[in-house]
């Protein structure tokens, strides 16, 4: 269709490459149901050849998930296309994906292929791919670097085996609008059989002009764009894929197109990976930052009581956000809290209530007004807990620190029903709590990443901290959340040991 664009969002695949934000089977899982219900079209599930958790993650999710068309990543080679085939099996709509470099610096120095070379191997590698699926989709990488001419040759080829959709990555961030644009309609115009596929752009972020190019190439005729959730991915990311479904809503008028992605999930979705993933979102981040939708300014201020208009291009609601926004605080009820959670988006179970409104109540006694953020992150903490079997608990802790003493620790935790206490000494407040806990549990895990976020703003704002934990080849990401840094730490630590 002329007027609708894809969106292929690769937050499991492109994203998850991203330091620090690998994920586990369960919460690729969790990302690809919220993903469904927004409605995006394809969900790049994973490369499954590169590891037997990435095939075992891809094909749960193929099983698992309706809706989408699931997607597994290969390179032009058998054995990754065989793993993708049989990894995709249970999936209702699938597709290949696979892909070769086809720049000159690509193909000589990382390749030592000739052009030649390279042309047979993606010729021979969609054919296999069509044996497999019906859906194929092949990307020349490093595109954007690529000679125009063997370009055409490429695509021509590739068409020729039954590719169904082309897509032009811009692998390194180096192309401009313009430039990426022309290079769509000069393949859409000199390619055989560029009207029976769809083309796709693929824009990483090293410019800051991965969501201004990818929205050039619907104006260039491209009818899907492959995106990321939050913007994630390796180095300076991947097109966001709030800002480019907000930005072809907004200003229809510039693009005539429209996509089918219910755009009231997408803070739910950002918050969802965000948590899971420990990667921060900017504040002033389009859509979903948290001063996106926020005004300071008096004149701001004054415009917006006026008319919203003035000073709001879209509305709050439209992204999932409330634009009044309704105190609640110790004093709140049951069925208050529960109305709101549920207006956030969430399902909750019973038990899950229960628990994060005893936790909502004990929030609200330490601070003067508790927002959506703080509620959406402890809802999103007891899911999380929920999840995991605790065997370690967190009962109390007390703490000694200051400029002139060593930091030391006590801390009680729960074992199985067993209460056990200890104490350490550390190099900082945050050390000591963890070295304490090691000492009760008796394991010491290596700590590669400690990531700590105030939810809201003030000095009586909640903290989420995340945790990543690392023992031998495993590798889990733990979760905590308190207005107390210390305890938010505390409890991400122990998280992260029940998920090991």
């Amino acid at each position: 269709m002329e007027d609708y664009v894809r969106i292929f969002d690769t937050t499991l695949r492109d994203g998850e490459q991203c330091p620090g934000a690998a994920m586990s089977e369960d919460e690729k899982v969790e990302i690809a149901q919220h993903l469904a219900r927004m409605k995006v079209d394809i969900i790049e599930a994973g490369f499954p050849v590169s590891s037997p958790v990435q095939f075992k993650a891809v094909e749960r999710i193929s099983r698992e998930i309706e809706g989408p068309v699931i997607c597994g990543l290969a390179r032009a080679l058998r054995p990754d296309l065989e793993a993708a085939r049989d990894a995709l099996k249970p999936a209702k709509q699938k597709r290949i994906h696979t892909f070769i470099a086809s720049s000159p610096i690509h193909m000589k120095h990382k390749l030592g292929k000739s052009p030649s070379e390279v042309l047979e191997m993606a010729r021979l590698a969609v054919k296999m791919a069509r044996d497999f699926v019906t859906d194929v989709e092949f990307s020349p990488e490093d595109a954007t670097r690529s000679e125009w001419e063997f370009l055409r040759e490429l695509v021509e080829a590739v068409i020729e085996e039954g590719a169904t959709t082309i897509n032009i990555p811009d692998t390194v961030g180096y192309t401009t609008p313009q430039e990426y644009m022309d290079l769509f309609r000069f393949l859409k115009k000199e390619v055989k059989g560029a009207d029976k596929v769809i083309f796709s752009a693929h824009c990483h972020n090293d410019l800051g002009l991965a969501v201004a190019n990818s929205l050039a190439t619907v104006l260039a005729g491209g009818r899907q764009i492959e995106c990321t959730i939050n913007g994630i991915g390796e180095r300076a990311g991947n097109t966001a894929m709030e800002e480019v479904v907000m930005a072809l809503k907004t200003r229809k008028d510039a693009f005539c197109v429209e996509t089918k992605i219910d755009s009231t999930l997408i803070t739910r979705g950002s918050h969802l990976v965000k948590t899971i993933t420990g990667m921060v979102v900017q504040p002033n981040k389009a859509i979903v930052g948290a001063n996106a939708f926020a005004h300071e300014s008096g004149i701001h201020q004054d415009g917006v009581i006026k008319n919203r208009q003035t000073y709001e291009i879209m509305t709050p609601e439209s992204v999932g956000l409330k634009s009044n926004r309704m105190v609640l605080g110790r004093h709140s009820g049951r069925a208050g809290f529960k109305d709101r959670v549920i207006r956030m988006g969430f399902d909750p179970k019973p038990e899950e209530i229960d628990n994060a409104y005893n936790r909502f109540l004990e929030i609200a006694d330490k601070k003067k007004e508790v927002f959506d953020e703080d509620i959406a992150a402890l809802f999103q903490a007891e899911i999380s807990r929920s999840q995991v079997d605790e065997k370690y608990r967190l009962l109390s802790f007390e703490q000694n620190t200051g400029s002139n003493q060593t930091p030391s620790s006590k801390i009680s935790l729960q074992i199985k029903g067993e209460v056990k206490q200890g104490e350490a000494h550390g190099d900082g407040p945050v050390d000591s709590i963890f070295k304490a806990i090691g000492q009760v549990t008796g394991l010491s895990p290596l700590l590669s990443r400690l990531v700590i976020s105030p939810v809201t703003e003030g000095t009586d704002a909640m903290a989420e901290a995340s945790v990543t934990l690392e023992e031998g080849e495993r590798r889990v990401v733990g979760k905590g959340d308190s207005t107390d840094i210390i305890e938010a730490c505390a409890k991400a630590y122990i998280n992260a040991l029940n998920r090991l």
